[in-house]
């Protein structure tokens, strides 16, 4: 009698981990799906944005009006920091993810147009 009851348990636990062992593999593929698609669209937006040719006069209007509180007038540093040769310390990418994401505190994100981007980024690009 007790070997057909440890026999029910047996089964009954089999079942319960392979239920759960489905539901896990389940919600890694969905959010494998989502990062994927979070990271593609990211990187459409960053390849549209490497593109284009940037105005430089564009971009100084822009650092101006979204930029100074932080980064101060001549790109030195307030709140945020020293922007003088941020070039050489991060890819055009890297820049691109931390503008519109703010991936360091308090940077918030910004939305901006890819040519808006590609204008900012001339900008920096000066900044040596």
């Amino acid at each position: 009698m007790t070997s057909s009851s440890s026999s029910a348990v047996e089964k009954n636990n089999s079942k319960e981990y392979l239920t759960k062992g489905i539901l896990l593999i389940a919600i890694i593929l969905i959010s494998s799906v989502f990062l994927f698609l979070y990271n593609y669209r990211d990187s459409e937006y960053t390849r549209k944005t490497l593109k284009l040719e940037g105005s430089l006069s564009t971009g100084v209007g822009l650092f101006k009006m979204n930029c100074v509180g932080c980064h101060g007038i001549t790109a030195r540093g307030l709140v945020g920091p020293d922007l003088h040769a941020v070039t050489e310390r991060l890819s055009d990418s890297q820049i691109i993810k931390q503008v519109t994401k703010g991936l360091t505190p308090p940077m918030p994100s910004f939305e901006i147009e890819p040519q808006n981007m590609s204008d900012l980024l001339t900008y920096l690009h000066t900044l040596n």
